[in-house]
């Protein structure tokens, strides 16, 4: 706008503020007018736009009126009267001169030729004034006429206000009567408020906090003493709770290896778990590169921290770029902001850089850190914390004999047990009260006493001999490193040669399968083998029948893997666990799969009872699996790529994305090392991966990008069966976005590279993904046929979880078509089938279109219950266009309930999720229904349809969304929606047209259903449109509609057929308006869900 129509828009404002402050105030609710100002000043130019057709008239009128416009100045520039008034100058100059030559007094003389001067000018003015007023007054009433620039101006303000400044203000009451409610239904202060998909996110991160306790490793079952130092840490905890400053507990338990540092740290983190709402421990490995691996890097630890206590997704997916300081900068930011007035327990474990603990330490929070040292940390004095060093000294004589009692007996000590030991006193002195060499050393002077007396003996000898020192290279002080040498010893060979061995499974805990690929042994020998390792004081329990081994036993254990074996030997053991490994999960995805194209060859029971016998197995090894991946130097690069994408699958099969953003980063690095950064076929099996991953969380736009990128990589590479899912992956990720004729096209791109017989389980993929982009194309024919194939296919692979989404989609077309006992049918075959791959997503999504289903068989209490658990699920999978559409769903649900208030509320956040995620389709389809039941709301609350400018503004854009995208069916009901609007409005030739165009649409793709509700609002119009002939065709057309039934009409519009046939019989008065709103004679929500289209055997 131009300036001076801003300020006549703006001050329109003001007085429609006005107004509605004089409302508000009668109505006992008054408003803020100065922020109801403002926020309308900042969207003025949104609401001029409602404008614009009457602002460009307005504007071209007034060019063209001022073409010949001008101004007395210009009248006197084009007059030229610089010539009159030189003559006038001249004239008065002679008068004077004359007067002088006669002998006049000079004073008389020079007045006479200023008073001719004078007249002359007037004379002059006066001319040209004479000319230009009579113009000037033309010209005035030329703009006030009908038509003219003033009536267009009126025109242009009075949109502006009706289309643009009212709705906006509906909005703003409406928003305003909500907070109003909220605040009474909310007598006490709650959490802060979130705003949109922020809902989303806090129900992600309180499931993830709840769950955080479980992956604590286990508290050892013979942890004795430390009472104080326990007791300590809480009084300290209390005493920060207490202070009137909000800042974190530090702790540093320093001491020397053996010692009990971490054991006391998780011991006080599950004593004090009540104060804190989560927690993690972080293995900092900085005691040294034990296993080849370097310390973690500060990134990896925040990374870390943030995918255990519920950090947001995106950060632990895609993690692009080098790990430099600006990173690691931005990832402690997010990592403080997201812990920012949360108590959480964190254990940093074998820290040495006072540094990075620093970057760790959470800012605002009341948590508690604590960190295992073997020296003091000196925290920088920046850190806002309360930083306290605790020494962790040897165990003291009474609770190392307690500790004794404990391993010796295989249970818990006694506090009031007798002081007797188990053993020789000898004992005491040879585990130094370290907690490990204590219980390495029990089990000896149960099995070898002669040893542990000889070793006994020569103790002061050892103490004595300089040379009997510690090495500084060790890892371990002399008194661990003789306990442990004692305990080696002890242990039969085939014991030894798995202990020895374990060092190359990396540090995370490992169980029977990765034992017995070792040592070359079955899983059960193998499994007893660990158990008498723990029971030998040198493996520490997990959980279950997983094992860890401490840092100090490991390093021991490589030292003796180097001194008593050839690089040849370990290095085929190392293969053989890698390969084993890649079958093991190789077959864990292929039973939930089915024979797809990178494992079709790779069957075998491998002892698994059943899939959920097999996926408990690969839950639990997930972490070991990875840890693996990181030294695979020497091992043949096809098993390596077998483990990577079997890992990847089960990875997308249980949303864990920050192990996918893990695997990615590493196979990144591993191929950067071998000199193809970027372009190996471990990469390109990650990205596939990493790219759907991104949809799921609605990243579109990046998965998109991902996709596309991989699929150009399968193709210079001449990998068809690789480009072929790729393209799967990449059309329906299209189809997300809304772009279904280029999804179609993708996907039938693949299935031609997918003809062999042999990819016939990729096939299968590739069908049901197609028939999801023909359903909502409105074909439902080929849709269902496309499926019977993708099923038969799916059957012969034996792929339970592809099984599932094929009778997914099938559900969905039978909904389509009002089928809805064999829809819900279909729908639960498939929650079954979802629930045996324990896949969390699908369930949520069957679950969703259960709900769904009811809302169509016009059952909506029972649906509301089931969407909003649906929603729950999909909040707990971080399924964020689940949610979204589910969101939308239970909007549908609401109305047909009759609260078209709270429904309304749904669809605008589901709305919002849409937008946020770019998904054009579930955007177009949110902004249709909330128009829809934002006009029924309005109208309801006013009597009729003349307020529904702002849902006209939703339905005219869903209505653009939809013509973008390609959708016929959405763009029809779209029109028809307007035509009643713009009924309703008086607006009769434009509702006419849109009931045409309607129905030109629902022919073109065949939907007979709509085409008769477009053909009967028409008839409604008529009458009003052409009166007089309007009637008799209106009639003639209803005859038409009534003569022509079919299987596909909806049963109501019989019904209203006949009721306006009445109507006509008794005449229709267009004085009276449109009657069909008053007398519900037009389309509901159930009749557009359901498609009109006839199938193959439909007659």
């Amino acid at each position: 706008m131009r300036d001076s129509h801003r300020g006549e828009a703006e001050r329109l404002l003001e007085r429609a503020v006005d107004e509605e402050d004089r409302r508000a105030a009668a109505a006992g609710a008054p408003v803020d007018r100065e922020a109801l100002l403002a926020r309308g000043r900042q969207t003025l130019d949104a609401l001029a736009a409602s404008a614009a057709e009457e602002y460009e008239a307005y504007v071209r009128a007034l060019d063209e009126a001022a073409d010949g416009e001008e101004s007395l100045g210009e009248a006197f520039r084009r007059q030229n009267t610089s010539t009159a008034l030189l003559v006038t100058a001249v004239a008065a100059v002679a008068a004077a001169g004359v007067d002088l030559s006669l002998g006049v007094a000079t004073g008389t003389a020079l007045t006479a030729g200023a008073v001719t001067g004078i007249a002359g000018a007037a004379a002059t003015v006066a001319k040209v004034t004479a000319l230009h007023l009579p113009a000037a007054n033309r010209r005035a009433g030329e703009r006030g006429r009908p038509g003219g620039p003033e009536q267009l101006k009126l025109q242009w303000l009075s949109a502006l206000e009706v289309r643009g400044i009212r709705p906006f203000l509906e909005q703003q009451r409406a928003v305003a009567a909500a907070a109003r409610q909220a605040a009474r239904q909310a007598p006490r202060p709650a959490a802060p408020p979130l705003r949109g998909g922020d809902r989303s996110a806090e129900a992600r991160r309180r499931t993830v906090l709840e769950q955080s306790w479980a992956q604590l490793p286990q508290p050892a079952a013979s942890f004795t003493g430390r009472r104080a130092e326990l007791a300590r840490i809480a009084q300290w905890v209390q005493t920060a709770r207490a202070s009137t400053e909000t800042r974190p507990v530090v702790v540093v338990l320093h001491g020397e290896p053996g010692a009990g540092r971490t054991a006391l740290a998780l011991r006080a983190a599950d004593a004090l778990r009540d104060q804190f709402r989560g927690a993690c421990v972080v293995d900092l490995r900085g005691g040294g590169p034990v296993g080849g691996e370097a310390p973690l890097p500060t990134r990896e630890a925040l990374l870390h921290l943030l995918n255990r206590l519920g950090g947001p997704r995106e950060q632990l997916l895609f993690r692009e770029g080098a790990a430099g300081e600006q990173q690691v900068r931005r990832l402690g930011e997010l990592y403080h902001q997201h812990l920012q007035g949360l108590p959480v327990t964190v254990v940093l474990d074998d820290a040495v850089d006072a540094e990075q603990v620093r970057m760790l330490v959470p800012e605002r929070s009341e948590s508690l850190v604590l960190v295992t040292a073997q020296q003091p940390l000196e925290l920088p004095p920046e850190v806002r914390a309360w930083v306290h060093q605790l020494p962790v000294e040897p165990l003291a004589d009474p609770d190392a004999a307690e500790l004794l009692r404990a391993a010796a007996d295989g249970v818990a000590p006694s506090a009031d047990d007798g002081g007797s030991l188990p053993g020789p006193p000898q004992l005491l002195a040879l585990g130094g009260g370290l907690p490990l060499a204590l219980r390495v050393l029990a089990p000896v002077a149960a099995t070898a006493p002669e040893a542990l007396t000889a070793a006994a003996e020569a103790l002061p000898a050892r103490a004595e001999d300089p040379g009997q020192g510690p090495d500084p290279a060790e890892a371990s002080g002399p008194r661990l490193e003789r306990a442990l040498g004692l305990a080696y010893a002890c242990l039969p060979e085939e014991r030894r040669r798995l202990l020895r061995r374990l060092t190359l499974a990396g540090r995370a805990s490992l169980g029977p399968s990765a034992a017995a690929a070792l040592i070359d042994t079955d899983r059960a020998a193998a499994g007893r083998l660990l158990h008498d390792l723990a029971r030998a004081g040198l493996l520490d329990p997990v959980r279950g029948e997983r094992f860890r081994m401490h840092d100090a036993v490991r390093a021991y254990a490589e030292a003796r893997l180097a001194a008593d074996e050839d690089r040849a030997t370990a290095s085929a053991a190392h293969g053989r666990l890698i390969r084993s490994y890649a079958q093991l999960a190789d077959t864990v995805i292929r039973m939930v799969d089915g024979k797809t194209s990178h494992r079709a060859g790779h069957f075998g029971g491998h002892g698994f009872l059943s899939l959920d016998a097999a996926l408990r197995w690969l839950d639990e090894e997930s972490s070991f699996i990875t840890a693996a991946l990181r030294h695979t130097e020497d091992v043949d690069q096809q098993a390596v790529l077998d483990l990577l994408g079997a890992l990847c699958d089960f990875c997308l099969l249980r949303g864990d994305l920050y192990r996918l953003g893990e695997i990615n980063e590493l196979t990144r690095t591993v191929e950067a090392a071998h000199g193809e950064p970027g372009q190996g076929r471990m990469v390109r099996s990650v990205q596939w991966r990493t790219g759907i991953a991104a949809r799921q969380i609605g990243e579109l736009d990046k998965a998109r990008t991902t996709l596309a990128s991989v699929v150009d990589q399968y193709r210079e590479a001449q990998q068809d069966a690789g480009a072929g899912m790729a393209l799967i992956s990449l059309g329906i990720t299209l189809h997300h976005q809304g772009q279904l004729p280029e999804a179609a096209a993708r996907i039938r791109e693949a299935l031609e590279l997918q003809e062999p017989d042999k990819l016939a389980g990729d096939r299968a993929w590739g069908l049901h993904a197609l028939a999801a982009v023909e359903r909502d194309r409105a074909r439902l024919a080929e849709a269902m046929a496309l499926l019977e194939q993708s099923l038969a296919l799916h059957r012969e692979s034996e792929s339970v979880h592809g099984e599932a989404w094929a009778h997914f989609q099938l559900g969905q077309v039978h909904l389509r078509l009002g089928a809805v006992p064999r829809a819900e049918e279909e729908l639960r075959l498939a929650l079954d089938l979802y629930g045996r791959t324990r896949d969390d997503r699908g369930r949520a999504w069957a679950l969703t279109q259960l709900g769904r289903a009811r809302v169509v068989d016009g059952d909506p209490g029972p649906a509301v219950g089931q969407l909003r658990e649906a929603l729950a699920r999909h909040r707990e999978a971080e399924d964020a266009r689940g949610e979204a559409w589910t969101l939308y769903y239970l909007g549908h649900a609401l109305e047909e309930a009759g609260d078209p208030d709270q429904a309304v509320r749904e669809l605008e956040r589901a709305r919002t999720m849409f937008s946020r995620m770019r998904d054009v389709y579930g955007l177009a389809y949110a902004r249709h229904h909330s128009g829809r039941v934002t006009r029924d709301q309005r109208a309801a609350q006013t009597g009729n349809l003349k307020n529904s400018g702002f849902a006209r503004q939703l339905l005219v854009d869903a209505r653009a969304d939809f013509r973008r995208i390609g959708l016929a069916h959405g763009e029809a009901w779209t029109c028809v929606e307007l035509a009643v609007v713009d009924a309703g409005n008086e607006r009769v030739a434009q509702a006419l047209g849109l009931c045409e165009e309607a129905a030109r649409l629902f022919i073109s793709y065949g939907d007979r259903r709509g085409e008769d509700w477009a053909r009967f609002l028409r008839c409604t119009l008529l009458p009003y449109a052409v009166p007089g002939a309007g009637v008799a065709e209106a009639r003639a057309e209803l005859t038409r509609l009534a003569g022509s039934p079919h299987l596909m009409r909806e049963a109501r519009l019989a019904d209203c057929l006949d009721t306006y046939t009445v109507v006509l019989g008794r005449g229709v008065d267009p004085a009276e308006g449109w009657q069909a709103w008053r007398l519900a004679l037009t389309p509901t929500l159930l009749s557009r869900e359901l498609m009109g289209v006839p199938l193959p055997d439909s007659p």
